[in-house]
């Protein structure tokens, strides 16, 4: 069985390793990365925003470090802006940027409603750049991913550089050079975000990095902890479905292993012929996703969610209609995640990943470069099969065999920092909220404690993967409202001591 580290989703939370170039053998753990939120209730109620930006364009750089006549080569890099209430560069209005991650960044403006709802308050210009090589800012067109050559420029330092040249770019043109900016991100964003706070503290006076797992780069991260989290979410909502699921992966097995098996397997959980053999993969990505999307209110992040859908999925699985048979259980459970909205048709296609909305190819790429996020090895208690996660080596092999590159594993490790970073921060760091929900099974490799006065964790026990950064609904419990007022009133600090540094008079 592939391990949730090699998902396809991302970060996605995790993504199918190869690109283009044929069969897509592995996925590597992803982050599904956005589903955000904020202080007042969405027009749909279902925490994600419908509200409007203006699409531009910026001819970026393609190489910011190096001088050969290829660097100069440039392509179209796409945000969006939304200036509704913004209160001018004569008044120093702030500017809150969100750090795109893997994929179009439309999705992730959808789902970053927090930005919006208190744009208001601060009288803020709103700005979503896209991540090179995601959506439609590719470099070299759609092949760009084909060879090592062309997809050479797809790394987090670049992206992190593109951020910083349009922020200045935009900054300029709008005669906007006293204005603060804060950036925010989720998931892989996050981690951009909080990067970015580091590298370019003169572009950016602060960030809120939601759901970031900046320890769990190091390739020495324990690679138990992102099942334990989704096991742990399970087996606190219903024993039986813990067992349930648990037992289901050797009568999987068994069944697969004769034509009668298949057929009898894809029947009950109405499975498009021939889905049976990769049923396990479709199965363990639903249950990962579901745990990292266990939002209090319903969603439409990576697929159209109710709310609380693991309460969901193991009501599906205890009920007693269904007997003793583990496929009619499991037939139920895939049920809420793929099929919530009634649309899936007459079966299910298991083909077809769990995070469609999300882009695995390039972030294959970065899987087999420098982003390496151990997850996927499961202990005898876990509710997945037994396995000790991901062997170096063997990934090593396939990326070279696909991309012709080998990862360097320990680079972002040198760059950033991991476990290490803690005392970096603390040394020269200021300014990060860093949030994690403890249900996100991305908490564990997440800064879970506060570092400084100015280096502040949040955590939410009942959270999961960047809800704070969701728009908020009418029916937000207390404690998610409490957890976005107090990111906001940290946010209101930052800007009130740079404008008190920079003898700017202001009414926030």
């Amino acid at each position: 069985m592939i391990s949730p580290w090699f998902l396809l989703p991302l970060l996605s939370l995790l993504s199918l390793l190869c690109p283009s170039l044929g069969a897509k053998p592995f996925s590597p753990s992803r982050f599904p990365s956005q589903n955000l939120g904020s202080l007042r209730p969405s027009a749909d109620g279902h925490g994600s925003s419908s509200r409007g930006w203006e699409t531009k364009y910026y001819t970026q750089t393609l190489d910011h470090f190096n001088y050969h006549p290829e660097s100069y080569v440039t392509f179209r890099q796409k945000y969006l802006i939304n200036a509704e209430h913004w209160g001018g560069a004569a008044g120093a209005a702030p500017i809150f940027v969100y750090t795109g991650n893997e994929g179009p960044i439309e999705v992730f403006a959808k789902n970053t409603g927090l930005m919006f709802d208190i744009a208001p308050k601060f009288g803020a210009l709103l700005v979503f750049i896209e991540h090179r090589y995601y959506g439609t800012s590719i470099p070299f067109g759609s092949g760009a991913l084909e060879n090592a050559t062309t997809a050479g420029y797809l790394s987090t330092s670049q992206a992190l550089a593109d951020f910083a040249t349009l922020i200045v770019h935009l900054k300029r043109n709008l005669t906007a050079q006293k204005s603060p900016v804060v950036v925010f991100g989720g998931s892989y964003g996050g981690m951009l975000a909080a990067w970015f706070r580091l590298k370019y503290p003169e572009v950016a006076i602060g960030a809120l990095a939601s759901s970031a797992p900046i320890l769990q780069i190091d390739p020495n991260f324990n690679p138990f902890v992102f099942t334990s989290i989704i096991t742990n979410n399970f087996k606190s909502t219903s024993e039986n479905c813990y067992r349930v699921i648990k037992n289901s992966w050797d009568e999987i097995d068994r069944a697969v292993a004769s034509n009668t098996g298949k057929e009898k397997m894809e029947k009950l959980l109405k499975l498009c012929k021939g889905g049976a053999e990769s049923a396990k993969d479709w199965i363990d990505e639903a249950l990962t996703y579901v745990s990292m999307t266990d939002y209090p209110t319903p969603s439409n992040f990576l697929q159209p969610l109710p709310a609380y859908p693991v309460k969901q999925m193991c009501k599906a699985i205890d009920n007693p209609t269904t007997g003793n048979d583990t496929f009619a259980k499991l037939y139920g459970a895939m049920n809420i995640y793929y099929n919530y909205t009634g649309a899936a048709g007459e079966c299910f296609n298991t083909s077809v990943s769990a995070t469609e909305r999300i882009d695995s190819d390039a972030w294959s790429w970065q899987t087999c470069t420098e982003i390496f996020l151990p997850t996927g090895a499961n202990n005898n208690e876990s509710m997945f099969q037994p396995s000790t996660g991901t062997n170096l080596e063997w990934m090593t092999e396939l990326c070279y065999y696909y991309y012709y590159v080998k990862p360097r594993f320990f680079w972002l490790t040198t760059e950033f920092g991991a476990s290490s970073i803690k005392t970096a921060l603390k040394k020269f760091g200021s300014n990060i909220i860093f949030y994690n929900g403890l249900k996100d099974p991305w908490s564990g490799g997440g800064v879970l404690k506060s570092i400084s006065k100015t280096l502040v964790a949040i955590v939410a026990p009942k959270g999961a993967h960047h809800v704070d950064l969701r728009a908020s609904t009418r029916d937000d419990p207390k404690w998610l409202q409490d957890l976005r007022t107090s990111e906001v009133q940290i946010i209101k600090k930052w800007i009130r001591q740079y404008y008190r540094d920079n003898s700017i008079s202001s009414s926030i």
